[in-house]
């Protein structure tokens, strides 16, 4: 049986970087589309 000792403090320092890129990305993602659709008029 394959047993990794893993900090759980780095465990929860990478699942908040994780998601704080992960909401950068759909922030960014929003922002683009919405300036497109300014862009175009709509």
């Amino acid at each position: 049986m394959l047993q990794i000792d893993v900090d759980p403090v780095l465990v929860g320092i990478v699942v908040v970087l994780l998601a704080f890129i992960f909401l950068v990305y759909l922030f960014l993602r929003r922002t683009v589309t919405a300036f497109k659709e300014g862009m175009q008029g709509k």
